[in-house]
């Protein structure tokens, strides 16, 4: 579904240019789970971006479903393939549109049609029943934003999400709702997933592989299993795991 291959992504020019990502390479299977982990700073974020066509400055490969991407605009087939949920639901949404406003835009910018029904049957997809279809995001809990920024990801039908960690910016007892609702929908969907994470549980509970990088590059691709034996090879990856609090299979289990 997804292959990066010898990917930088950069900023700015010389002499003050700023690699981001060095080399990156990577494959998600159709329906995978993959997750992009490191510290902050490392890319993860970044990859996502140059993918979803945030960020032009980028060269190498990168193909979403057997197509070839390039540093231009995305065109709306490719927003009908791939969207992405950001990180900071609150600003991701703008905070004068009502949900039924956010929705009824992005459906008929996919140029859906039966406006209506899609709206009603997108909320309830999200947990969120159509009381909540003309409030406004200040009227909305943390949690029933980032629904709402679900729900909108989904309105274009897409194949490939984008998961921007998510769930860092709600709180604890709300995070294990999301991460829940995502695994749910990726099921009932056939979704494939590209989730960045700084949390090894979160992606222990949502991935099936992951990528671990480190200061922009990828250092060790691994199964979720080997992380669940604490079996990484990269000193890294090791040092990762350790700073984290020794991840444990129990912790991924209990999200």
């Amino acid at each position: 579904m997804l292959t990066a291959d010898t990917l930088d992504v950069w900023f700015g020019h010389h002499p003050d240019r700023v690699d981001a990502v060095k080399g990156a390479a990577f494959q998600v299977a159709q329906g995978e789970s993959f997750g992009l982990v490191g510290e902050s700073g490392s890319g993860k974020s970044t990859i996502l971006r140059a993918i979803a066509g945030l960020i032009p400055s980028w060269s190498g490969r990168i193909e979403v479903d057997g197509r070839a991407l390039s540093t231009d605009r995305r065109d709306r087939a490719f927003f009908k393939t791939v969207q992405m949920v950001f990180q900071d639901p609150y600003a991701s949404l703008h905070p004068r549109h009502s949900v039924d406003a956010v929705l009824a835009e992005t459906l008929r910018l996919q140029g859906m049609d039966r406006i209506d029904q899609r709206i009603v049957r997108l909320l309830d997809d999200v947990g969120l029943g159509r009381g909540f279809r003309f409030r406004y995001p200040h009227q909305l809990s943390g949690g029933q934003r980032q629904r709402v920024a679900i729900a909108r990801a989904l309105a274009a039908e897409p194949r490939l999400l984008l998961l921007d960690e998510p769930t860092s910016a709600l709180d604890v007892s709300v995070q294990a709702e999301i991460l829940n609702l995502l695994a749910d929908l990726r099921a009932e969907h056939g979704l494939t997933y590209l989730m960045v994470s700084h949390d090894l549980a979160v992606v222990g509970h949502m991935c099936d592989r992951l990528a671990v990088m480190q200061q922009g590059r990828i250092v060790e691709v691994m199964s979720v299993d080997a992380l669940r034996r604490g079996a990484g090879t990269a000193d890294y990856t090791r040092q990762l795991m350790a700073a984290s609090g020794g991840f444990r299979r129990e912790d991924a289990a209990a999200v």
